[in-house]
């Protein structure tokens, strides 16, 4: 019988990782390749790219306390049940993820339509990004409330991450850092349905023990005062979320976290071929260096599972920021040239910086649990929770690229792009980005540690369970 649990228990957590596989080949790819893709190649305008991005901010901001609203709520049972949404909405994600990748005619520099494709394809990438990995989130959450369960599928999860977000080391090399536009494309459309794949395993075979929540038969039919009285608990609830003082001192570090990591996924690539000369670090093994910022973080969080278990998310966390801290002031320290130095700088920074983003569903899922045991609710608000960080935090993803691009471009950035020149042919944008590179997550880490610090939920990891599985 033991034997069948633990077999029962290892399936379930392969059920929920395949969704991870899928959004991290999917994930990987769009953020670290997009940005330099219009600006590089479509050559879409600053204004263009400014507007999209804030249309962006905008959409992704709202659609995930709106998603959570409507799967934590819906009596539809594509919305209301975890797997069912990841079922339907996998396959809408993998097209939506194929948007940017193919031009909807032949650009000109600053063409008008190429601003268009970018707000499209963010909003629409983000908008099944939502759907499916909310449910996800909420599975977490809901699968059980054992810490050593948990632990179990972020160990699961850890190891579909390392393996998804390899695609960003095949991709590299095969398209030759996207210089082989073909071999890109082509290899987008294979990681697309691979991941669409995945993510309907978990569709079918994964299960969380609060998805009853079934319509009754009798109740299709609302009334105008059910309908209020829904809109004044939804009111409530959120409230409720919202003056919840950990939840308030996560939300802040993680949209900070959010700011550093959409930092690092999206300027890696551009800082790394500007401030490092080809004849340093040869594409190849730059290829190798933004894979491994993506796959060691997942290699990084395995091996810390007895850390995670004797000490906690919490501590572990705290450490990930005073590192990053230190690291920037010593390659501030050091200067731009020592270039093997700086490319090791930039990748450990990568993983640090996703390995412990890696375990925000921790905190998050103790902060449901608290919030199920304050209010005595029948089933948690999983979804709404997630949400709700999310309209707080998911801002940071366009205000990055947005404040970057705008601070370089004041240096010249646009002018010796369009002219192909390298940035270390101008020594003011080469020390501009340098600064960037230390100063941003020199700042962002100071800030996350007085965000952090007041955090309580600190010694989850010596519970037992916080609610009764069932």
């Amino acid at each position: 019988m033991k034997h069948l649990r633990r077999f029962g228990a290892s399936h379930v957590a392969l059920a929920y990782s395949m969704t991870t596989l899928g959004a991290g080949m999917l994930g990987s790819i769009f953020n670290f390749y997009y940005v330099k893709l219009f600006l590089n190649k479509y050559k879409i305008s600053e204004g263009a790219f400014h507007q999209s991005q804030v249309i962006y901010m905008v959409w992704n901001a709202v659609n995930d306390p709106l998603f959570g609203y409507l799967q934590d709520n819906s009596h539809v049972p594509c919305c209301s049940q975890r797997r069912l949404s990841i079922l339907y909405g996998a396959p809408l994600y993998s097209l939506a993820f194929l948007l940017p990748w193919f031009p909807w005619r032949s650009y000109s520099p600053d063409d008008w339509l190429s601003g268009l494709h970018l707000m499209v394809a963010l909003c629409a990438f983000d908008a099944m990004l939502t759907f499916v990995l909310l449910a996800q989130c909420a599975l977490f959450a809901e699968i059980s409330g054992l810490h050593q369960s948990r632990l179990q599928l972020i160990k699961y999860n850890q190891v579909a991450s390392l393996i998804g977000s390899s695609s960003v080391l095949f991709c590299g090399v095969l398209s030759r850092n996207m210089e082989d536009f073909a071999a890109f494309q082509a290899f987008t459309v294979l990681i697309a349905i691979l991941a669409c794949g995945c993510m309907l395993y978990t569709g079918f075979h994964s299960e969380s023990r609060f998805d009853k929540k079934g319509c009754p038969p009798g109740t299709g039919d609302q009334t105008s005062s059910q309908s209020a009285l829904s809109w004044s608990s939804i009111r409530t609830m959120t409230w409720q979320i919202l003056t919840n003082r950990d939840f308030q001192c996560f939300v802040i570090m993680n949209f900070f976290q959010v700011f550093i990591l959409t930092f690092f996924s999206n300027f890696t690539m551009i800082f790394a071929e500007h401030l490092i000369p080809a004849d340093k670090l040869p594409s190849l093994a730059k290829s190798f260096m933004y894979g491994a910022g993506f796959i060691c973080p997942q290699i990084l969080v395995l091996s810390s599972q007895s850390l995670l278990h004797s000490i906690g998310y919490y501590r572990i966390i705290l450490l990930s920021f005073y590192t990053e801290f230190g690291m920037a002031l010593v390659m501030m320290a050091l200067g731009s040239h020592h270039y093997y130095i700086l490319a090791f700088f930039l990748t450990i920074n990568m993983v640090i910086i996703q390995a412990s983003f890696s375990l925000f569903n921790l905190p998050l899922a103790d902060i449901i649990d608290s919030d199920l045991q304050k209010y005595k609710r029948s089933s948690p608000l999983s979804s709404m929770v997630f949400g709700t960080n999310a309209l707080f935090t998911k801002p940071a993803q366009s205000l990055a690229p947005m404040l970057v691009l705008n601070i370089l471009n004041q240096f010249g950035y646009n002018e010796l792009k369009e002219a192909g020149v390298a940035v270390h042919d101008s020594c003011s944008l080469h020390r501009l980005m340098f600064c960037l590179v230390c100063l941003v997550p020199m700042c962002i880490s100071a800030l996350q540690v007085f965000a952090w610090r007041p955090f309580s939920i600190r010694n989850s990891h010596t519970v037992e369970t916080k609610y009764t599985d069932g």
